[in-house]
């Protein structure tokens, strides 16, 4: 897969990029990742990119035209006469809000190009021309979309095969079948007093299953009951809540959301 990230700070990225799963999965072949400067789509000496605001107002708004030359040259892409090659993602605390349903449809892309706006934003008429699609980590301000694009980039760079060392580690994530994670031991058995729960160290395959489903569903009912608002619960998963609700972690029913 590759991603192709548009940024006035291109130096941002360089630690990130060529470290830990990022340095990994380029270095297998499975991700390729390009960088690059907005800056090179300006036509002035001084390499400008932003201008004041028409109609006034307080800070600086990125041009137009330096974005679209970068992206048209990078993409190849005739810029108003053909289709955008790839999903073209403006990171903007305007857009749909990332979750793991969305990063699990940008993993299906061969290509993805990240769009980083600073200052106020970009020029409505670049968003209109380039944009598919606006991307938001969260209801917050960031200086800049350098943060939020790596969010997306190291999110959907881990379901692509050859990443992560084990292929099936994703598949247990927090949210990716809609519940939260059990929680995780490692040795020593015994640390300051604290001991790994019994059935970990059974070996009976189906009853750890079984803990870990139930302790998923623990930690969803108490830390995040509305993502099993949004889900269709099995027989099996009402009957391990009916057994957590026994034992006193949630009051009632509806007080997870469940009804």
């Amino acid at each position: 897969m590759r991603f192709d990230v548009f940024t006035l700070f291109p130096e941002f990225f360089e630690s990130p990029l060529s470290s830990s799963i990022l340095k990994r999965g380029q270095e297998a072949g499975a991700l390729e990742i390009g960088v690059h400067d907005i800056r090179e789509g300006a036509t002035d000496k001084h390499r400008r990119c932003d201008d004041y605001p028409f109609g006034g107002g307080a800070g600086m708004v990125m041009k137009a035209e330096p974005v679209a030359a970068a992206v048209s040259r990078v993409l190849k892409w005739e810029v108003g006469l053909a289709s955008a090659p790839c999903p073209v993602v403006l990171m903007s605390p305007q857009g749909r809000t990332l979750n793991q349903r969305v990063v699990e449809e940008l993993s299906c892309h061969p290509q993805i190009a990240i769009l980083c706006a600073h200052y106020e934003g970009l020029d409505e008429r670049a968003v209109q021309m380039l944009v598919t699609d606006e991307i938001s980590i969260g209801d917050y301000i960031l200086t800049g979309g350098e943060v939020a694009s790596l969010v997306v980039i190291d999110a959907v760079a881990r379901l692509q095969p050859g990443v992560l060392g084990n292929e099936a580690s994703h598949q247990s994530d927090s949210f990716s079948d809609g519940l939260l994670e059990a929680p995780h031991w490692t040795r020593p058995v015994e640390w300051r007093g604290m001991s790994v729960p019994d059935v970990l160290l059974s070996g009976h395959h189906a009853q750890i299953e079984r803990w870990r489903r139930k302790e998923g569903l623990r930690r969803t009912l108490q830390r995040r009951p509305d993502l099993l608002q949004q889900r269709e619960l099995s027989q099996d998963e009402r009957k391990l809540i009916a057994e957590i609700m026994a034992e006193g972690d949630v009051r009632s029913p509806s007080d997870a959301g469940l009804q």
